[in-house]
């Protein structure tokens, strides 16, 4: 009797370490399907995200993309030269002036330079050839004869910063290209009545240029 009890005793301890492995593998089998889930979901949640920010610098239409590459060049330059006016011009206006292309235009090439990197849009960083010649072009100028040349190169430039920044308010497709043309031009306008009133008489064809294309613009 004594070991028929036994018999039976150990049997049903046996069973019962058996239910415990067979519990334990599969909570851990549980746990191991679990994690794995989760870091494919995680993975997959992170292709996602940058999927989606590719497609939304993709989707910036070549234009709008042009005119930003145009604009952070032309600020640029406007910053550069506008340092050279508030160091070499013998007027005080001029010198004023190109304070103020500096102070205005590395406000707006701040706010460009943000807009460009949320649209995966890479910015120049040096002045392109055409830009470099005409500040060595000045840079070799003083007096009146500077300050006649930079504020002609100003009613120039300006004019063709309207045109473009006219049409961008109101033809970008990107709503915040769009946004940031409608912004700014305010500011270049003011920039280029300011640079008619200070320019010299003798530069009556910039303003004549400037008349030209206002008008091409109203047709448009």
């Amino acid at each position: 009797m004594t070991t028929v009890k036994n018999c039976i005793q150990r049997g049903a301890m046996g069973l019962a370490l058996t239910g415990l492995l067979s519990l334990g593998a599969l909570a851990q089998s549980g746990n191991s399907g679990s994690s794995s889930s989760g870091s494919m979901q995680g993975s997959s949640q992170g292709g996602s995200m940058q999927s989606g920010s590719m497609s939304g610098s993709s989707q910036l239409g070549a234009a709008d993309k042009k005119f930003i590459e145009k604009a952070a060049q032309g600020g640029m330059a406007e910053v550069e030269l506008g340092k050279l006016a508030a160091d070499k011009a013998s007027s005080d206006d001029v010198k004023k002036f190109g304070q103020r292309m500096v102070d205005d235009h590395s406000k707006a090439n701040d706010q460009l330079k943000q807009l460009a990197e949320s649209k995966g849009v890479q910015v120049p960083q040096d002045l392109n050839a055409k830009d470099k010649a005409t500040k060595d072009r000045l840079s070799k100028l003083s007096g009146a004869a500077f300050d006649s040349a930079y504020m002609k190169d100003m009613v120039q430039d300006h004019t063709k910063d309207v045109s473009e920044f006219r049409r961008a308010s109101t033809a970008a497709k990107d709503q915040d290209v769009k946004s940031f043309a409608s912004q700014t031009l305010p500011t270049l306008e003011e920039h280029l009545k300011q640079a008619q009133s200070i320019a010299p008489k003798g530069s009556s064809s910039a303003k004549q240029q400037t008349s030209s294309m206002q008008m091409k613009d109203s047709q448009k």
